[in-house]
């Protein structure tokens, strides 16, 4: 086992050999002061009392891993350190600079030397530093509203909710009261589980609640009001904290865009480490679940800024909760969505697509598209379905160098409202005048097919620089069920691009 070794009789020493005692490995503390070997041994320590440490001090000590000379004299522990380099050679020698800050005389002798000044001072530079700055602009803005209501993007993920949740928590630390809000539903069974283990109190705007009763709003996870939410677009928004990139501008009196990391749950991990206090349990379970969810387990856009924040959160978190949250039953809607995901593939060499027509949940379609992309030789996939006078539109690509986020903006922008990252992005449409079919259900989904297939089949071609496909039509398939483009038809020649219904 590891063993420390701990020389001085500074109060220091005490408050190291404190600290290394709750750690693994034996500990030997040797100090000159009485008074503290007698209290260190009655605490039951192992304590050496030696006036003047020699070699023969450390009779029977078996090779220790650590040497931290911690006397208030840095002169004396340059003097112990020679000692403990001849009589430990392989040790890791650590000195105090001491009281007079004699850092130069622990050079060449101390394998890390301890400067409580410079320490210090990379403590007020973090503080007051980028992040101390941003937090203190957040802090003016968040003090000059009373009531907040922090706006996630519909239909939340656990990045958003979490995101949410922490600031929250950090506008109530000055004084400013804050609800967490969200339009649409969760329905994801892992959402519901988040929400409901980790008992968080989310107000689900609509008919019984509205944002018109807050002073203050602020966006977590997107960035524009009425892209991806259902607030008026012209709401006056006064705090953006997100990770996807923009594709025009924003506008709010605080803004913190950064498209450098994986999730908008790691930006808050900087938030409440820059403001310095205890992470609560339940914000540090949440936010670890968000980045994890949002990077894919640390694998999809992770950037070293989430392993750190992760890293922050673990101490706090509840992992049993989280093992909890991630074990939980799935609908039978989820099930047949992904079920008509599966049945109703059509495919154009790496590129997957699937309408699984009208829809009970929308969450149901991200977890159809993660699952179609593990099919052998799939590198993108596009799950659509229609909700409520909404076509929602989920994608997923991995490995062939497309940007989605950028495909799906290209492709609806127009019409709609899309966004995401490389490997993962959505987009709604509204039906419109489309509804006037509504009483013919097959109609309006084959429409919504050829809509959405080809408008992003033409996106994709265009940002590969390569024909992805031909001109398609509803409800003409091959053998295994894949949509056939208008060219290799067997009745192309007669210009009927509706053959074979």
């Amino acid at each position: 086992m590891t063993r420390w070794v701990v020389l001085g009789s500074s109060a220091l020493a005490v408050r190291v050999a404190e600290s290394l005692e709750e750690r693994p490995g034996d500990l030997l503390v040797v100090t000159a002061d009485g008074d503290r070997a007698s209290a260190l041994l009655d605490a039951g320590y192992d304590v050496r009392e030696a006036e003047s440490i020699d070699e023969a001090t450390f009779d029977g000590v078996a090779d220790p891993a650590v040497v931290a000379a911690l006397d208030a004299d840095g002169s004396r522990n340059r003097r112990l350190l020679a000692l403990a380099a001849d009589v430990f050679p392989a040790a890791h020698l650590v000195g105090f600079v001491g009281r007079d800050g004699q850092q130069a005389s622990l050079e060449g002798v101390a394998d890390r030397v301890i400067d409580p000044q410079a320490v210090l001072v990379d403590h007020l530079v973090d503080r007051v530093g980028d992040a101390g700055v941003q937090v203190r602009q957040l802090n003016r803005v968040l003090r000059g509203i009373d009531r907040l209501a922090v706006v996630t993007h519909d239909n939340p993920d656990p990045d958003a909710i979490a995101s949410a949740v922490a600031l929250a928590r950090l506008a109530e630390r000055v004084g400013c009261e804050a609800d967490v809000c969200y339009y649409g539903s969760i329905t994801h069974q892992e959402n519901r589980a988040f929400v409901n283990l980790l008992e968080y109190d989310l107000v689900n705007v609509g008919d019984d609640a509205t944002v018109d009763d807050y002073d203050g709003v602020a966006l977590v996870d997107h960035s524009r009001p009425g892209v991806n939410d259902q607030l008026p677009p012209e709401t006056p928004i006064d705090v953006v904290i997100d990770h996807h990139p923009p594709r025009l501008p924003v506008e709010a009196t605080f803004v913190d865009l950064r498209s450098d990391v994986g999730a908008t749950s790691t930006l808050l991990v900087d938030y409440l480490t820059a403001t310095g206090g205890p992470i609560a349990e339940d914000v540090a379970t949440g936010l670890l679940f968000g980045i994890r969810i949002d990077t894919d387990e640390f694998t999809r856009e992770v950037s070293v800024a989430d392993f750190e924040a992760a890293a922050r959160l673990l101490p706090a978190a509840d992992l049993a909760m989280l093992e909890r949250v991630e074990s939980p039953s799935v609908t039978a809607d989820t099930l047949a969505t992904i079920a008509d995901a599966i049945t109703n593939r059509r495919r154009e060499g790496s590129v997957l697509m699937s309408c699984v027509g009208r829809l009970s949940t929308r969450d149901a379609l991200s977890q159809a598209a993660d699952r179609l992309l593990t099919l052998d030789g799939v590198s993108t996939t596009l799950v659509y379905g229609v909700l409520d006078g909404t076509i929602y539109v989920s994608a997923r690509a991995r490995g062939d160098g497309v940007d989605l986020g950028e495909v799906l903006r290209d492709a609806f922008d127009q019409i709609g409202s899309a966004g995401g990252h490389a490997d993962m992005a959505g987009a709604q449409i509204t039906l419109g005048v489309l509804e006037s079919v509504e009483d013919q259900a097959e109609s309006l989904l084959d429409v919504v097919e050829v809509v959405v297939a080809e408008r992003f089949l033409e996106s994709l071609a265009a940002h590969t620089e390569q024909t992805v496909t031909g001109v398609y039509a509803p409800g003409v398939r091959d053998v295994d069920g894949y949509l056939v483009p208008a060219d290799q038809r067997p009745d192309a020649a007669d210009g009927d691009s509706d053959a074979g219904e």
